[in-house]
């Protein structure tokens, strides 16, 4: 299972769980998108990072949050006003990269894939096949553009093809149907 995590930073040492939209009420709270599979983890946030769309950053501590329609609303301390809670819009609202959630076994997020090598498995013989640049959420099966000398290959992220994931350390064994690697080369 891959946890899509779309508001993720990946390998940057902040990830991304909202994104402030518009301010709410009249005290200085903020309304946020929700970038998170876990939507839970707002209920215990005390300190984050707001990150404007300039990329400057500054921490924030949280008072109190809570959902609703699907949203979630924030307040933090420092800001009390509309005009005040105005100026966060479009700001993500970041927590450390040891702060994510743990996931079950053989579950990922999709930005762990970027970078791994993939190993491919035939007739007992192991050879390389190329580097996961990408992981494309199709809403079915997912799939990994990897860079290979000849070109481009696309992998669906099943679990009958790619039977082994190693995120620490970056590699993927798959063992793909016949011809899957060659049908879709250069594309």
């Amino acid at each position: 299972m891959v946890q899509k995590a779309s508001g993720e930073n990946g390998p940057d040492q902040f990830l991304a769980v909202g994104r402030i939209v518009r301010p709410q009420g009249r005290h200085g709270e903020v309304v946020a998108e929700i970038l998170t599979d876990f939507p839970v983890r707002f209920q215990a946030l005390r300190q984050a990072l707001l990150e404007e769309p300039g990329g400057v950053r500054r921490a924030v501590a949280v008072e109190r949050t809570w959902l609703h329609q699907g949203r979630v609303v924030l307040k933090f301390s420092g800001v009390d006003s509309i005009d005040t809670a105005s100026r966060l819009r479009g700001c993500h609202i970041l927590i450390g990269h040891e702060e994510r959630m743990p996931l079950p076994p053989h579950s990922y997020y999709l930005w762990e894939l970027e970078g791994c090598r993939v190993l491919a498995v035939c007739q007992g013989a192991q050879r390389e096949v190329g580097t996961v640049t990408e992981v494309e959420s199709t809403g079915g099966v997912d799939l990994l553009h990897v860079a290979t000398p000849h070109g481009e290959v696309l992998i669906p992220l099943a679990q009958a093809i790619c039977t082994k994931i190693d995120v620490s350390g970056k590699t993927i064994v798959i063992d793909p149907p016949e011809d899957l690697l060659e049908l879709n080369e250069g594309l």
